[in-house]
């Protein structure tokens, strides 16, 4: 019942969220390439736009300047890195709602068959959030003694050997999107095998 009454309405909010960061990040781009007297009330708000979104813009910002490519398009590589983390967390946050609904149905008509099925679905669902912590956790340092040390020697087993096969290009992991892809694919054998069947 959680994937028809409470995502709905978590997706709205989360997507709605992200329409105001969008909105904030447009009008940071708008202010940068505009260039607006400092002292006017325009440029005043403008200030205050770019003081708000600082904090995630600056990261971009850097990342551009290594490349020397203009710091005015980093409001543009931060809303594609937020859509990307917002698009992949609601698939994250529904795909629990889906378990907890499957594994709830299973356990009310007691059949072990669709149980099992959704264990299985939950625990690749699990291996997803880990890998996908560990792409974003990938721009940080992180010692081995916390909790991204354990999503790193979780995931090492499953990484490891298929980046040997394909090593990352630059910042970019393929390897993850592979792994991924076959995670996905072996999530759908699982509710074949399991639960429709």
């Amino acid at each position: 019942m959680l994937s028809v009454t409470v995502y709905p309405v978590l997706y709205l909010i989360v997507w709605g969220l992200f329409g105001i960061f969008f909105g904030v990040l447009v009008l940071r781009m708008l202010f940068a390439w505009a260039d607006p007297n400092p002292f006017g009330a325009i440029g005043r708000f403008g200030f205050k736009v770019r003081k708000v979104s600082e904090r995630w813009v600056y990261p971009s910002a850097r990342f551009l300047a290594n490349f020397r490519i203009n710091t005015k398009w980093a409001p543009l590589l931060t809303l594609f890195i937020g859509f990307v983390f917002t698009y992949f967390a609601l698939q994250i946050i529904g795909n629990t709602f889906f378990v907890i609904d499957g594994l709830t149905a299973g356990v009310a008509t007691g059949n072990p068959k669709v149980v099992i099925g959704f264990i299985l679905y939950g625990l690749l669902s699990v291996l997803v959030l880990f890998i996908f912590i560990r792409f974003i956790s990938s721009w940080f340092v992180f010692s081995s003694n916390t909790f991204l040390g354990f999503v790193r020697r979780v995931t090492d087993p499953i990484l490891l050997p298929v980046q040997r096969l394909i090593p990352p290009l630059g910042m970019f992991d393929i390897s993850a999107m592979l792994v991924l892809l076959l995670i996905g694919f072996l999530q759908s054998i699982v509710l074949n095998v399991f639960v429709r069947n």
